[in-house]
């Protein structure tokens, strides 16, 4: 069996407000303000200066951090895909300048990085004297893995294999550099993506090269790579510590997600990647065991991930502070790479699952609803004062660190592609894996369906499918059943719902009308049957709003309680609430209610118990800093004790803290 996505350059997506086009609307705005702004933001912070000077057409030091290149080449990213799908002449020759400006950066053998190019005689901090001298600190790879996504957004976008042909003669010097032959060097970038890239290129060239040295860099984490030694207190010193880079143990031998948290979830994806393209099910086994730890113990109710902000990392199982949490934009958008490279190989919807939760919640955070300003982290709980998004405490137009505007950049438009797949072998179909109106024609055993969704998801559970296939045809057709309306809000046990007083209503689904047995497979309803044009699938996830706690072994939410409705998390914020969040309680017996409110926020579904309001998750800190909190207070009902002290748990520390 194969299952292969949809791209979403196949999908249009329909909808022309929050309320009927969730995504189509952020999308909008990520192509009309996001875009742009990061554009402005690149070039009045001088990183796009920094290939001119590579390039002999300014003079100069080098501006900046000396991973700065990315930034431009990820709303590169972004601004490909979106071309992709809405034709723009204005872009699409920006483009061609910027590409013509990073190819004039290039030097002759391929190598393109401006922090040493810009002057080799005065390299900046943490890039080393020598090309590759400081892999765990200077990035060089880092970029690299960027710059081969971005060409292959750009060629597939577009068809011009000018960046493209920018990132094969530097691949092509990676390839011929590193390596175990006499004369390579034996190392691994500090910060992985370079492997996903190399996957990337592999699959658009057919060069098995690229995809073997994808597998040498995964390979050589844990192998003594060579770590320079910085004094205490210098920026750098952090690197000295292997766990921090993933480099602690071999790839194969990691069971537990530790360390820089995007770092992580970038080589996990990088193992799917490679594991599903090579069929190293030695890989794949061991990212499974990843999973298992980030799912079960590592993962905030938003779907975020890395709990420590001092280094953005993980740290201990079941350590998920609120106010204090990282959870940084970039990692959960990575934690959507993975999950979804997961679901590819494996066909389970529990990755879905996962990936949904991150998306509709964590990562829809990172971004305003104004599209320009950004969180970088993604706390559960905020004073309101406290300066936690790196000098303030609400959203910043960009920060001097800036991965994750880009990041939000690039994802969006390519959301459409999460939607379908399409499967092969002796089972051939189509499953529908996420839900927004759209359009979409696929190719099923060789013939053509086209399938349309109508839906107001995440703010109703109703989605009205229509399937119409040229002629009639026989295929099977799998409609994903989210684990939130099966009862599950996360596929492992570290998060349950409170029962409901009357019982949870269950899925129903329907075809022309006739009520149909619910069979599930693997967190799909299957239907397989012969199609004809015209053939009406309804879909109806109810949404009653649940209650949710947290494993005991959670400290930050023991005696406490979150609310959900459908994918969404909610939060109280304080500006609805006399302007306190953090001392909200609920108890168990007071009734919470749904309704849509046009004035707010331009039309944003609310909870409200009693004067309480709540309001999703993703909207919070629209309206400036003030009070939030994810989770309140579980008052006790009838004297019923609502949780279990440390000591009666016995919770147990398995993995020393990083860098305190």
């Amino acid at each position: 069996m194969t299952i292969d996505p949809v791209p979403f350059t196949d999908v249009a997506l329909r909808g022309d407000s929050r309320r009927n086009g969730f995504w189509a609307e952020r999308i909008r705005v990520n192509r009309e303000v996001t875009i742009p702004h990061a554009f402005e933001q690149n070039e009045t912070t001088g990183r796009v200066d920094n290939f001119r000077k590579a390039a002999g057409r300014m003079e100069g030091d080098h501006q900046g951090e000396r991973y700065n290149d990315t930034d431009v080449y990820k709303v590169f990213e972004g601004a490909a895909y979106s071309l992709a799908v809405e034709p723009d002449p204005e872009l699409d020759a920006r483009l061609d300048a910027l590409i013509e400006v990073i190819g004039k950066a290039q030097e002759a053998d391929g190598y393109l990085f401006t922090p040493r190019t810009v002057d080799p005689s005065a390299p900046p901090p943490g890039i080393g004297e020598t090309r590759w001298s400081n892999l765990a600190v200077s990035h060089e790879l880092y970029n690299a893995g960027h710059l081969y996504e971005a060409a292959v957004a750009h060629f597939q976008a577009t068809g011009k294999r000018s960046l493209l042909e920018v990132a094969l003669r530097n691949a092509d010097l990676v390839a011929a550099t590193f390596g175990l032959a006499p004369g390579q060097i034996r190392g691994a970038p500090g910060h992985q993506v370079i492997e996903m890239g190399l996957a990337k290129l592999y699959r658009v060239t057919g060069e098995r090269r690229y995809l073997d040295l994808a597998r040498y860099f995964l390979d050589q984490r844990g192998r003594d790579l060579e770590l320079r030694q910085y004094p205490e207190g210098n920026r750098f010193a952090l690197y000295n510590d292997p766990v921090q880079i993933q480099a602690h143990l071999p790839v194969l031998e990691q069971a537990e997600a530790v360390g820089h948290a995007v770092r992580a979830m970038y080589q996990v994806s990088g193992m799917v990647d490679v594991a599903a393209l090579r069929g190293d099910v030695d890989l794949l086994a061991a990212a499974d065991r990843l999973w298992e730890d980030v799912a079960g113990r590592k993962l905030y109710l938003t779907g975020g991930v890395g709990g420590r902000a001092g280094n953005e990392a993980f740290g201990w199982p079941y350590d998920l502070p609120n106010a204090e949490a990282y959870a940084e934009t970039c990692a959960s958008i990575g934690l959507v790479f993975w999950s979804w490279r997961l679901y590819l190989a494996h066909g389970d919807a529990s990755f879905l699952d996962v990936l949904e939760r991150a998306l509709y919640n964590n990562v829809a955070a990172g971004v305003s609803l104004s599209g320009d300003r950004f969180f970088y982290p993604n706390p559960l709980a905020s004073d309101g004062e406290r300066p936690f998004n790196h000098g303030a405490a609400t959203r910043q137009p960009w920060f001097g660190v800036a991965c994750c505007p880009g990041n939000v950049a690039r994802l969006l438009p390519a959301l459409p592609g999460y939607l379908l797949t399409t499967r092969g072998g002796g089972q051939p179909g189509i499953d529908v894996v996420g839900f927004a109106s759209s359009e979409a024609t696929v190719r099923v055993a060789g013939e053509p369906v086209t399938i349309r969704q109508q839906t107001d998801y995440p703010w109703d559970g109703g989605v009205r499918i229509e399937i119409e296939p040229l002629r009639p045809a026989r295929f099977t057709l799998r409609v994903r059943i989210p684990g939130w309306a099966r009862g599950e809000p996360v596929p492992t046990d570290l998060y349950r719902y409170l029962p409901l007083a009357d019982g949870a209503p269950a899925p129903r689904l329907s075809i022309g009308g006739v009520q149909q047995e619910l069979r599930l497979e693997r967190g799909f309803a299957v239907i397989a049957r012969e199609w004809k044009p015209g053939d009406v699938v309804e879909l109806v996830l109810p949404m009653p709003v649940r209650r949710v706690v947290a494993r005991p072994e959670v400290e930050s939410a023991r005696g406490r309680v979150a609310l959900e409705r459908g994918p969404l998390v909610f939060a109280v914020e304080g500006i609805d609430n006399g302007g306190r969040a953090l001392d909200a309680a609920l108890r168990d017996d007071v009734a919470v209610e749904a309704a849509w409110d046009e004035e707010l926020l331009g039309g944003m579904l609310t909870l409200r118990a009693g004067e309480l309001v709540a309001i999703p998750y993703f909207a919070w800190s629209n309206r400036g800093p003030g009070e939030m909190a994810v989770w309140l207070e579980r008052p006790a009902v009838g004297g019923e004790r609502t949780y279990a002290s440390p000591e009666e748990l016995g919770v147990k520390r398995e993995v020393p803290p990083l860098n305190g």
